[in-house]
């Protein structure tokens, strides 16, 4: 899908909403609501079939960093429901992109999906036989459950970026990128001496998809080497 596509879809519906409150319905109800009628990326994934509003900020990355390309093995971590694993394989065409995530995902024409379990090695394993030649990107918008604790999100989320990591350095190629949700917190030492040592070039981007309130940013490392 072009750029201009989605971001024509996503323009038309930037104008507010106003929602009358049911009798009953509790006052953060209400405000889920609100925010998810007035989101114009969860219209904008309705209209053009994308499974969540997340595909946007994978669009939004390739639009800033040209990642993906036609014939790319493309590895994506933690996918369901598969909004990513959608703009993967659009762009990089079918029989190139491996999801996998703990929970089942629907069918998506021209990709494989798994149910496994990236923290283990069998899982790893099979990935590597899956792209022997090693993957061409990464990706991974993996995220916990919140406690509405920062400082225990916070690790949760350095966590899940640690076990990406691990499996990006198992299963890319040389040269290859690695594309993962993160929070920034002081808590990522060990994750940034990785990523250093692995990668000749490390950005952090916060997509305009991404709430303004979140402390989601994304990082996206590119020149893989072993």
């Amino acid at each position: 899908m072009a750029d201009q596509d989605w971001n024509e879809s996503i323009n038309k519906r930037r104008k507010a909403v106003r929602v009358r409150k049911k009798t009953g319905r509790s006052n953060s109800s209400q405000a889920w609501i609100i925010r998810q009628v007035n989101d114009p990326y969860v219209a904008a994934a309705k209209e053009l079939g994308y499974r969540s509003r997340a595909a946007f900020k994978l669009l939004q990355i390739d639009k800033k960093y040209r990642i993906l390309k036609k014939g790319q093995n493309i590895l994506d971590l933690g996918a369901a429901p598969g909004g990513w694993t959608q703009v993967a394989m659009a762009k990089t065409g079918p029989g190139h992109v491996v999801g996998i995530d703990l929970l089942p995902i629907d069918p998506i024409d021209g990709a494989e999906l798994i149910l496994g379990d990236m923290r283990d090695d069998a899982d790893i394993e099979r990935m590597q036989n899956r792209f022997p030649g090693g993957a061409d990107v990464v990706l991974s918008d993996m995220a916990p459950n919140t406690t509405g604790d920062t400082a225990t999100d916070h690790l949760r989320v350095v966590g899940l970026a640690e076990i990406a990591l691990n499996v990006a350095i198992a299963c890319l190629k040389p040269g290859g990128w690695f594309v993962c949700k993160f929070w920034q917190g002081g808590a990522e030492g060990e994750l940034r001496a990785l990523l250093q040592k692995h990668f000749a070039k490390v950005q952090y981007f916060k997509p305009e998809s991404s709430r303004k309130d979140s402390a989601e940013m994304f990082l996206v490392a590119s020149g893989f080497r072993r």
